[in-house]
């Protein structure tokens, strides 16, 4: 007697786990993310699933390097038509990160605010998105008389962390062979980059949250303020 032959599992490949994991965590959130959510909607076992990541962790760490070439291609393409100069690419870049952060809160979640990313500053420069803001830097570097901090103003505490960061960052410049006038990164410029990261990550951060202090009817003001501060604080013109 013949059985009755068994339908053959679907055959899953890397983009469509790719695909499933987008709408999840665009509909659902990060959380959603999971193996056993994505087998569910393509029809396996989530076993099936290991031969292309052995792990969530490892599922999430990549989507979050695929968001963050997302970003770095979205930043590209802003400044691309821009003339060359460095105070006002590198302001489009700010604005640019603010608009990709509040049209993508999951993503922006994902790449910045997940624990189980939780990538360093360091880290952050070595990627896409880090490389172009390293790039804009550089050129406001080469192109202006930046205002920083003079050694002594700046907290002892924080200066061997400083001194840490700054040697990494000559060392990924070196080998990457980025154009960043390494000479010129002091100790005052490396604590002035980590102030200007902050102070934009910062309100980015409360914005897509929606945790800003006061209801702002146009937050973009208050941003653009912001960025104004810098510009003048720090010796470019936007």
């Amino acid at each position: 007697m013949t059985g009755k032959a068994r339908g053959r599992a679907p055959v899953v490949t890397e983009a469509d786990i790719r695909r499933v994991s987008r709408a999840l965590l665009a509909e659902l959130g990060p959380d959603a993310v999971t193996l056993r959510a994505i087998a569910r909607e393509l029809g396996v076992t989530a076993p099936a699933l290991y031969r292309h990541y052995a792990s969530r962790d490892e599922l999430i760490e990549r989507m979050r390097v695929e968001f963050c070439a997302d970003l770095a291609e979205y930043l590209s393409a802003e400044i691309e038509p821009l003339a060359d100069d460095g105070a006002v690419q590198f302001l489009a870049i700010c604005r640019g990160f603010r608009r990709w952060a509040l049209a993508n809160p999951r993503e922006f979640t994902l790449v910045f605010a997940s624990p189980v990313a939780g990538p360093s500053l360091m880290r952050r420069f070595d990627e896409p998105f880090g490389r172009i803001f390293l790039a804009a830097a550089g050129r406001l570097l080469a192109g202006f008389e930046i205002t920083t901090p003079p050694g002594e103003a700046i907290p002892a505490a924080l200066r061997d962390d400083l001194i840490g960061f700054q040697t990494e960052l000559l060392a990924m410049l070196s080998e990457s062979g980025q154009k960043f006038p390494a000479e010129k990164l002091d100790l005052g410029v490396t604590y002035l980059m980590v102030q200007i990261w902050a102070r934009l990550f910062g309100h980015v951060t409360l914005e897509v949250f929606g945790n800003y202090p006061i209801p702002l009817a146009d937050p973009e003001v208050m941003f653009d303020a912001m960025l104004a501060d810098l510009a003048r604080t720090t010796g470019f013109a936007g």
